[in-house]
């Protein structure tokens, strides 16, 4: 499905028949279509709305791209389609997206699940900041330049967040480990989760390994 969203249109799946709202956002480059697999596992529990972030998948595209106008795109349409009690899981740009939308309007989620995001580029490990860059120059996507230069997340903002935060990284991720033991430390009452084998995002697309964290975090449902 189509919205407008102010001068962004985005586009969305909605999917799933519980009384839980819960908000997937995908990661640089992506669709909704990396969640198939998760969905399709928490679709009974789950009441799921999966974006395609502007520019990417079916959204429109726009002149120039920033994670603080996806945030907002994110809350435009939480506003638009009238959404109460959301979790939101993001992975990788997404986790950046749904702590970003928490921090430019505090309360929004009830919960926030974050997979290898990060709050500044400088936590990218040196072979994976070596690699986006060869990948700009070769390519020039502005979405690839995007991770260059931002996110810019400070620790005070990271510390207005006061809904329940979960925060999963891989064992081999490109975000260097200690990034996800700083953003652990700083958000109050979070929890980190280092999954021993993973990469950055093996264990999210098309993969539906995490659904039963999700559900336990969340709804306090096991599997």
């Amino acid at each position: 499905m189509y919205i407008q969203l102010n001068s962004q249109v985005i586009y969305y799946e909605h999917m799933g028949s519980g009384k839980k709202t819960l908000l997937l956002l995908h990661g640089n480059g992506e669709d909704h279509s990396i969640f198939d697999e998760l969905c399709a596992a928490l679709e009974p529990h789950f009441d799921i709305y999966a974006l395609d972030s502007r520019g990417q998948g079916l959204s429109a595209t726009p002149k120039e791209y920033h994670y603080k106008d996806m945030a907002r795109d994110v809350l435009n349409l939480i506003e638009a389609l009238s959404l109460k009690d959301v979790a939101v899981f993001g992975f990788s740009d997404g986790g950046i997206v749904a702590l970003l939308a928490e921090i430019l309007s505090p309360k929004t989620f009830s919960h926030i699940i974050t997979a290898g995001a990060n709050t500044t580029p400088d936590a990218l490990t040196f072979h994976s900041r070596r690699e986006i860059k060869r990948e700009f120059k070769n390519t020039q996507n502005p979405l690839i330049k995007m991770m260059l230069d931002e996110p810019n997340i400070t620790d005070n903002e990271l510390r207005t967040i006061s809904c329940p935060v979960l925060l999963f990284g891989g064992q081999k991720d490109m975000i260097a480990s200690k990034e996800f033991d700083h953003m652990n430390k700083v958000i109050e009452g979070s929890t980190l989760a280092i999954l021993k084998g993973e990469d950055h995002g093996s264990y999210v697309i098309h993969s539906m390994k995490l659904a039963p964290e999700i559900r336990f975090f969340i709804l306090g449902e096991e599997s």
